[in-house]
């Protein structure tokens, strides 16, 4: 068997959403992706998208091409951790945008571990622990209406839809708008959801911990499943601390890290009960599941920030792995149009795939449609 890495293709893909989604302090109108292919000289091919990075898709796929593919082609797919601590290097650039690195990091790291998923003929669950084989399904959703505090209808849609879809719960976006507005918001939610609909809320660091700790005191009665990046960047560790220890609801947080190393941090200070680490964002599935393992000695909980199609496997190979996080498909066209025959949504729970890999197919007619670099 010859195991070793041939040649590396990237495909950069961009759509455009059907309206503007707007969080606490942000906006995305285009859903954009990487699909990244490794193939073998046994002319197996890895193949998995990562990321929505619109901006640096540019530099990730030159990243990518130009740079780490000439040091990656003729290792064996099985070294993988020689793979990834080949590639770590280019994170040490102070003047770099170190983001890009990790991003093109986890585009190869993803692609070399569904090559050797289809090369064992083993689903990635199963080949890293297979800790269960179905996730319960959470929403992303909750979103600002342009010109309105509050929008009661939108937001009632907005959970009868997620319910509809099968979902078991939804993560609801806060920190856009005063604690006392958003406290309205979400009760609205949790009316319309009913008691056995999980609801989580996410500020996207939208806050400052006098902001969180007035938000939380108006939700306390809510049964919040975690209340995820309360607290702004500057200063997050220590106010999602206190955050924690006086809200008595749960704190989530991790997708804004870059490294395990912080991840664990995170841990170790008493910030969090749950860590959202990103392996799109952060390096790949090789440094998720650093974190995991290291959440499961300590007894934290683990979660994964979107990314489903790869989000999936780890989770379910993770002893405390939480909820698959998806978004409505106006929202996320790719997971809903570019993976064929995709599993569906049954009781509020989303099974695994079990092929090969990631265990997906991706549609070759939605690439083209879509693929940036024609």
């Amino acid at each position: 068997m010859k195991s070793l890495i041939k040649q590396i293709e990237v495909i950069p893909i961009k759509i455009p959403l059907k309206r503007e989604y707007k969080g606490s302090h942000y906006s995305m109108t285009h859903r954009c992706t990487v699909i990244t292919r490794v193939i073998t000289e046994d002319g197996i091919v890895g193949e998995i998208y990562n990321g929505d990075e619109h901006e640096t898709q540019p530099a990730v796929v030159d990243m990518i091409l130009n740079r780490m593919a000439p040091l990656v082609i003729g290792k064996n797919i099985f070294a993988t951790n020689e793979i990834w601590e080949t590639l770590w290097p280019f994170t040490f650039d102070i003047l770099a945008d170190r983001k890009i690195a990790l991003n093109a990091m986890a585009c190869i790291d993803s692609a070399v571990y569904d090559a050797v998923g289809k090369t064992l003929n083993m689903p990635l669950y199963r080949l890293w622990g297979g800790a269960r084989d179905a996730l319960p399904v959470m929403v992303i959703g909750g979103y600002y209406t342009e010109g309105k505090d509050v929008d009661e209808e939108a937001i009632r849609r907005d959970i009868e839809t997620f319910k509809a879809m099968g979902a078991a719960g939804c993560k609801f976006k806060v920190g856009g708008r005063s604690p006392q507005v958003d406290a309205e918001r979400v009760r609205i939610a949790r009316q319309t959801a009913g008691d056995d609909f999980v609801l989580a809320v996410d500020a996207n660091q939208g806050w400052t911990r006098l902001e969180a700790l007035q938000f939380s005191e108006r939700v306390r009665d809510l049964n919040l499943r975690w209340f995820e990046e309360p607290c702004r960047w500057s200063v997050d560790r220590e106010a999602m601390r206190d955050v924690r220890m006086m809200a008595g609801i749960p704190v989530n947080a991790g997708q804004s890290e870059v490294s395990a190393a912080g991840c664990i941090g995170l841990m170790t200070a008493g910030a969090i009960d749950v860590c959202n680490f990103d392996a799109s964002w952060g390096g790949g599935p090789t440094a998720w599941r650093q974190v995991a393992a290291a959440a499961a000695a300590l007894g934290f909980e683990m979660a994964h920030h979107e990314e489903p199609q790869i989000s999936a496997h780890l989770l379910a190979s993770a002893p405390t792995g939480t909820f698959l996080e998806v978004f409505h498909p106006d929202r996320d066209p790719l997971f809903y149009e570019i993976v064929e025959e995709r599993n569906p949504f049954v009781n509020g729970y989303y099974k695994v795939p079990d092929g090969p890999g990631f265990g997906i197919r991706l549609n070759r007619e939605v690439i083209e449609k879509y693929r940036v670099d024609r």
